[in-house]
């Protein structure tokens, strides 16, 4: 990279104590790290005793509520200090608190009725959320916002690779994706509000953020990749969109409406593609394998998305990060991804290594599949 991406605009949030923002995310980075270990050896020393169970339940409570206490946090000084309207701001704190209460809910009450209480209050506040972005960002001129001039900018180039991204999209899902045995029903929304949570408030601990966008983060995309393995590739592609629109409200640098499209619900649809060639479930270490190229695979998609974004969105920005040319800026700027998912890639695979945690993911993939998948795939459908 040249100098000029490297300047000091590019944050490491690790050691960054520049502000109370930077701060508590950089607190909130280490505090994570340290429970990650403390998990690690509590399992190693309690997971044959009785008492793991209860430690597992407490474990997993403890999880929820410190992901809302990093979701609010972060999203009250973004609405302080980074301008996220009122309009975005009401809804998120108001569902981020709904799915928190749900979630401990159902580990506290498992049950149908607490199901379907859980699945309506969380339908109901990523439905609202999604109307308000959609409101939102229909009004308003980003290109001027940015400091872009607004012929720099290849309108018609943008919104020809946005339809190719929507149908690659739809292609893979619909052709290679295999189908579960329902569509959303509770608790593969339940899920998805989990694992939305769960990435939404790890894309907040950031390792580095890049000046026109795009940031590496701690394992914020390992959620969304297990939801894909557990509910399937076109689930996991839904999910990713419409982490993608959260992503949106978070750090917004938004030119042009295909551009949206490209750097934030496509990009991160793609993800879903990480159960590609593991949608028969992860038995072994070959199993683990496939997994990792499905994961590559998604972010060379990902990749691909923002690429195209950089080339005909943001080529303006070439020449003050002294490069002559917009497609190498493009491919430079955007390796982040890479970073991204290889840190996300590394302790997937450290967690799939683990039987237990395979078996969990592989019940959850058995019990969403058809007989016909099931089958196909050479295992017994376990059912719920």
């Amino acid at each position: 990279m040249t100098n000029a991406l490297l300047s000091a605009e590019i944050k490491f949030y690790p050691i960054l104590f520049d502000s109370a923002k930077n701060a508590l995310r950089s607190v909130f980075l280490w505090i994570t790290l340290l429970g990650m270990i403390a998990y690690l050896i509590a399992y190693f020393l309690l997971k044959e005793k009785p008492v793991w169970k209860k430690v597992k339940k407490g474990t997993l409570i403890g999880v929820i509520v410190y992901a809302t206490i990093i979701f609010i946090t972060q999203l009250i000084f973004s609405f302080r200090e980074d301008g996220i309207v009122t309009i975005l701001f009401v809804p998120l704190l108001v569902s981020i608190l709904l799915i928190a209460g749900c979630v401990v809910l159902l580990i506290v009450r498992p049950g149908q009725i607490s199901n379907v209480i859980a699945g309506s209050l969380i339908g109901a506040g990523l439905l609202a959320v999604l109307i308000c972005i959609g409101v939102h960002f229909a009004s308003g001129n980003a290109i001027e916002i940015n400091g872009v001039d607004g012929s720099d900018v290849n309108s018609m180039m943008l919104y020809i690779f946005a339809a190719i991204g929507i149908a690659l999209l739809f292609f893979i899902s619909y052709f290679f994706g295999k189908k579960g045995n329902n569509g959303f029903d509770t608790k593969s929304i339940t899920y998805a509000a989990i694992c939305l949570a769960l990435s939404f408030a790890l894309s907040f601990l950031s390792l580095i953020k890049l000046p026109q966008g795009g940031s590496v983060t701690l394992v914020s995309l390992l959620p969304l990749m297990l939801y894909s393995q557990m509910f399937g590739v076109r689930k996991g592609v839904i999910v990713g969109f419409i982490y993608g629109l959260l992503q949106a409200i978070q750090t917004p640098y938004i030119l042009h409406p295909a551009q949206f499209l490209l750097d934030y619900p496509i990009a991160f649809a793609m993800i879903g593609f990480a159960s590609l060639f593991t949608q028969g479930g992860i038995k072994d270490e070959t199993g683990i394998v496939l997994f990792a190229a499905g994961a590559i695979f998604a972010a060379t998609m990902r990749y691909l998305a923002h690429f195209v974004s950089g080339v005909f969105a943001f080529s303006s920005y070439a020449p003050y990060a002294g490069y002559d040319s917009g497609v190498i800026y493009s491919l430079v700027y955007n390796s982040f991804v890479f970073v991204d998912m290889a840190i996300a890639l590394v302790v997937g695979v450290m967690m799939l290594f683990n039987t237990a945690f395979r078996k969990l993911i592989d019940g959850i993939n058995y019990s969403v599949m058809t007989p016909h998948a099931a089958e196909t795939a050479g295992v017994e459908d376990k059912g719920e």
